[in-house]
């Protein structure tokens, strides 16, 4: 009897993605900020030897969908790993920009 209940509360979700965010958009860089209650997540598209940069994507998240964000990143990259190889580890310094 629970099952039956479980399965009429559940809603099916029907996601919809326009033609311009299909396109999606390249970025380089990612700068990640947060207060108590959310998370900021800019993503960016740094130009070889310019002297800005532009935020392409902002996102807005709870601190836990930050964290579910980070387990599904986490497990896609292990799953990406498995299947092409390892994935160099990222070079760090000034000219590589941050990543935090």
């Amino acid at each position: 009897m629970a099952d039956e209940e479980s399965k009429k509360r559940q809603v099916k979700l029907e996601i919809q993605l326009d033609e311009a965010m299909a396109q999606g958009v390249y970025c380089n860089l990612a700068m990640i900020n947060h207060t108590e209650g959310e998370f900021c997540l800019d993503f960016i598209f740094v130009q070889p030897q310019q002297p800005k940069a532009k935020v392409r994507a902002r996102i807005l998240a709870s601190p836990t969908h930050a964290k579910r964000i980070a387990a599904a990143l986490t497990q896609n990259v292990q799953r990406y790993e498995k299947k092409f190889g390892t994935i160099p580890a990222p070079q760090s310094g000034p000219e590589h920009g941050p990543m935090h």
